[in-house]
């Protein structure tokens, strides 16, 4: 088996598993090891599975199968900013769409923007480094992280709306995709402000990435060279 495909396996196994464990196995698993020991069994598994996929990330030379023109890597960093200010509010603020949470009241600062900012902040992440990397290790890496950010807020939809049938108003009221509730004519765009702390918040570990990111990744975020 060659290195990529053991990557791919490894993202296979990664996304599999939390999607597996948060979904079909989490109630008999919950039945036979308690809530405590299942958040010991879905750690465990998230966490060896990604720690697999990098240290096999980290270990394929890195290639380049095209390259994008200087003013995209603008756009990507200013993508990035977005993705961190739906990052920080989607963890300053209750979010109805996340599991265990009540589905009461209107949605809130980047609730407005899309019900998922945490997931889209990850699928932004990975849009971004797939498109600027043309790296085949990157791209494998980052689309299992594509794939369980959207493919999971999708499940968490179907399955909130299952057991909860005050959900159905969260949906009607915010949009899947970024925007989609104001495009859709569900909400008025002077609704989509994230808010002061999701906006500083964001601004700031915005920049804190781009001076850490050539002394962690090696390469600079913004590049216009």
């Amino acid at each position: 088996m060659t290195d990529i495909m053991l990557l791919i396996v490894a993202v296979a196994v990664f996304v599999g598993g939390h999607e597996l464990l948060s979904h079909p196995l989490r109630s008999p698993l919950v039945r036979i090891a308690g809530e405590k020991g299942f958040a010991l069994i879905y750690s465990i598994v998230a966490i060896g599975s990604l720690f697999w996929a990098v240290r096999l990330w980290k270990a394929i030379p890195p290639d380049r199968l095209w390259t994008l023109p200087p003013y995209a890597n603008v756009l990507a960093v200013i993508a990035m900013l977005f993705a961190f200010i739906l990052f920080v509010g989607s963890v300053t603020s209750p979010n109805p769409a996340l599991m265990g949470m009540p589905a009461g009241g209107p949605p809130r600062g980047v609730q407005r923007i899309t019900r998922h900012p945490m997931m889209w902040s990850f699928a932004i992440w990975a849009i971004v480094h797939i498109a600027m990397s043309g790296d085949s290790r990157t791209i494998v890496l980052a689309s299992g992280i594509l794939t369980l950010a959207l493919f999971g807020a999708a499940m968490q939809d179907a399955k909130k709306r299952a057991a909860l049938p005050g959900y159905a108003d969260h949906i009607a009221a915010t949009g899947f995709v970024p925007f989609g509730a104001q495009v859709r004519g569900r909400s008025v765009w002077s609704s989509a402000a994230p808010g002061m702390m999701a906006t500083i918040g964001g601004f700031v570990l915005w920049a804190v990435v781009l001076w850490a990111h050539p002394l962690v990744i090696g390469v600079p975020a913004l590049q216009l060279g």
